[in-house]
């Protein structure tokens, strides 16, 4: 069990010195996640606020926050106290109305999605240029610290030039454990397989096009997708394909959650086993191979993705509070284009294929 930063062979963002952090929200993300990755990381949280203050109350005590507040007024009273950056972790549709109420010139990480669209993305990006917010969108996955060293694979040349990248997840999704997505006309894509796009896009940045359906299962009727397949264009050298299904309830012999990258040289094969068995999950897996070595090799990676990659996506804006030139990885900027591609997908979805003439 990873108990602080020092345990961690591939450590996510991290600032010298660590900001106080204020949170807005209470909910599973924060209790679930991301305090746990702060109490590991040693940033300290000195403030909380939800809608429910007994909810607030709980969760200040169970991670000795000394101040859960009841208003929103009163934390950001506590966070200009103590010079802290604010954590935002609410459902996407709140995010601008809450971005509004906020001082300028404040640092804020953002809970993903941004937005349940694209003109909902564009606020939040607005929002944060006009009130000169230093913002980030909390897609984590890409600093899980499996996906960091895959990424130093890459960056080092061990694998060659990337040419292939296949994410499979073949599984069953608990997803009564989150009901406010039941009812949502954009599900799938926008809360979970957003994570691999994004992903995608840390390791080959942004895609020309995309081709994708993304579709509901007859056993989930009250859930619009869980089924997703994309081809992410990157033009006649690389493919990139991503095929999900959350609907694999036969048994566990079967299912996957992986992610593989082959390059020119050799390749990288990664088990997310988070998605295995979610919440509980199962072990992690990160193998590479090259033409020189001829076998696959294990690398002994520490730390997961929940919690350990949410380290990264608060250390990152504190490291850009610490160097205004560093380049932040989860930039509001940036992520508003994972935002472009999902729009895209959604679009492609809707407006189908082309169809085939029996002559």
């Amino acid at each position: 069990m990873i108990k602080s930063i020092s345990d961690l062979n591939y450590v996510p963002e991290v600032p010298v010195k660590p900001r106080n952090i204020v949170s807005i929200g209470a909910g599973g993300i924060v209790s679930g996640s991301q305090l746990p990755a702060y109490k590991i990381a040693g940033f300290p949280v000195v403030g909380i606020y939800d809608l429910k203050f007994d909810k607030a109350q709980k969760v200040a005590k169970d991670f000795n926050i000394p101040h859960p507040v009841k208003t929103l007024d009163e934390l950001i009273k506590v966070a200009k106290e103590n010079n802290a950056v604010f954590d935002l972790a609410v459902p996407a549709t709140e995010i601008p109305g809450i971005l509004r109420q906020l001082p300028d010139n404040i640092a804020i990480l953002i809970q993903k999605p941004m937005g349940e669209n694209i003109e909902q993305a564009k606020e939040i990006l607005n929002l944060c240029h006009s009130k000169n917010l230093t913002a980030g969108i909390n897609f984590q996955l890409r600093q899980a610290p499996y996906i960091i060293a895959a990424r130093k694979l890459i960056n080092d040349g061990v694998i060659g030039e990337v040419v292939d990248i296949d994410w499979r997840v073949v599984t069953l999704q608990p997803w009564y454990l989150w009901d406010f997505l039941f009812g949502k006309e954009r599900m799938e894509i926008n809360y979970h397989s957003i994570h691999y796009i994004d992903c995608i896009r840390s390791f080959v940045g942004n895609p020309t096009a995309v081709y994708c359906k993304t579709m509901p299962h007859p056993k989930m009727q009250n859930l619009s997708q869980t089924r997703t397949s994309i081809i992410m264009d990157y033009g006649d050298t690389l493919r990139v394909n991503l095929h999900i299904n959350h609907c694999h309830d036969y048994a566990p012999d079967y299912q996957d959650s992986f992610l593989k990258i082959e390059g020119l040289k050799g390749a990288i094969r990664i088990q997310l086993g988070l998605i295995l068995d979610y919440p509980k999950g199962r072990e992690d897996k990160v193998e590479y191979i090259t033409y020189d070595t001829k076998k696959w090799q294990s690398i002994d990676v520490k730390g997961s993705w929940f919690n350990e990659a949410f380290i990264g996506t608060m250390g990152g804006l504190m490291k850009k509070l610490e160097n205004p030139d560093y380049k932040f990885m989860n930039s509001v900027d940036e992520a508003y284009q994972t935002m472009c591609v999902v729009e895209a997908c959604y679009k492609s979805s809707s407006e189908g294929g082309t169809k085939v003439i029996y002559d």
